[in-house]
């Protein structure tokens, strides 16, 4: 079982597309949702014994923990001190990489996995997180990799109206400050309204669809000459189209990825926090593989794509933060991302045959905080 572990609601940025806007208008009010019911006293560290922690964990055949916050590297103490005792478990750590230097080398090696916020050439990363983030965090991550770091490292992007996705992915596969091998990206579709002072959906239809399509020509560009590249909305969703498997939610909220808030409780996303009428336990009284399942219900399941998209995101299911039309805005987006990979399929599928390229080109680590629809 995957668990995002939150150590810290403390983050050291205040990026306009999160903390900068974290208590403007949460609830979409022409949504009509009554299903937000959020207790939020919480501790904001981690406040719980770490032996209950290390014995839940051991209750678990194969235990990956996801260090998360916040801003996790905060409190980089405890990450050295869960990664040297936590017997049996692999770590993935999801960070803005502002503090990376923290990370002590030998700690740093243990994990699988390091997702790094940055959302594309300079002026676009301090545009949105600040000035003089991108070169930080892009010498930070240099310095880890140089200093032996062999792990995967995900650039995790977060994309709105100023992206020019297509740009802003090629440019983090291939820069000179450092090239990242794996890309991610996440739609701020704005849970308080796509549409209340935004240009959503003007922008999603003249910039993000075609920047999708776009992309996908590239990316099969390099597949004809032998490389997947590790482009995560399209590596995971082409890898079960190719096989014709159904996916559940694709981050795997809810079923196979849970969250462990800073007082113990167990809750199915790590964004649902106070949620705890939808809470599926606690470290000290539960067990990973007795966690409660909490379903994707109400309109995507009658969806075309379900079995492709799994529901996109568990809170927005839940909390209903759009009206119709704006829902219709951001599904859109997730139905040209599938008819672009339905449309080079067989095209994939004949390099396959060919051996252009191998079915192992296409294996990744599952429910890696990587959402997969954006």
């Amino acid at each position: 079982m995957h668990f995002h572990l939150i150590l810290t609601d403390n983050c050291n940025l205040s990026c306009s597309y999160c903390r900068g806007r974290v208590f403007e208008n949460p609830v979409n009010e022409s949504s009509g949702s009554n299903n937000l019911q959020v207790d939020g006293r919480l501790p904001v560290d981690l406040n719980f014994d770490l032996d209950d922690l290390f014995t839940f964990l051991k209750k678990d055949p194969d235990p990956v923990l996801t260090f998360y916050g916040g801003e996790p590297l905060l409190r980089s103490d405890l990450i050295a001190q869960i990664v040297r005792e936590a017997a049996g478990a692999r770590f993935i750590l999801q960070t803005n990489g502002m503090l990376l230097h923290l990370l002590p080398s030998e700690i740093a090696r243990r994990l699988s996995t390091l997702l790094v916020s940055i959302d594309g050439p300079q002026e676009l990363t301090d545009g949105y997180r600040g000035t003089g983030v991108y070169h930080r965090v892009m010498a930070n991550v240099r310095a880890l990799v140089e200093d032996g770091y062999s792990g995967e490292v995900i650039a995790r992007m977060t994309v709105g109206e100023r992206t020019d996705i297509q740009n802003a992915v090629t440019y983090l596969a291939a820069n000179d400050d450092y090239s990242f091998s794996s890309v991610h990206w996440q739609l701020d579709a704005d849970f308080g309204g796509v549409e209340r002072g935004r240009t959503f959906a003007a922008w999603a239809d003249r910039w993000y669809n075609p920047g999708i399509r776009a992309l996908v020509a590239c990316w099969m560009d390099r597949m004809r000459n032998g490389a997947v590249l590790r482009w995560y909305p399209f590596l995971d969703t082409m890898q079960d189209l190719i096989n014709g498997n159904q996916s559940k939610l694709r981050c795997g909220s809810g079923h196979a990825n849970y969250a462990i808030m800073t007082d113990g409780s167990i809750a199915p996303c790590p964004v649902m926090v106070g949620m705890k009428h939808y809470y599926c336990g606690h470290i000290t009284t539960s067990t990973p593989t007795g966690l409660k399942t909490v379903p994707i219900t109400g309109p995507c399941t009658n969806c075309a794509i379900f079995d492709f998209c799994g529901g996109r995101c568990l809170y927005a299911n839940i909390l209903h933060p759009w009206s119709e039309e704006q829902r219709k805005i951001v599904c859109g987006t997730v139905e040209n991302l599938h008819n672009s990979l339905q449309e080079v399929l067989p095209e994939v599928q004949d390099l396959l045959r060919s051996g252009v390229i191998l079915p192992v080109d296409f294996n990744h680590e599952k429910f890696n905080g990587c959402e997969i629809i954006p």
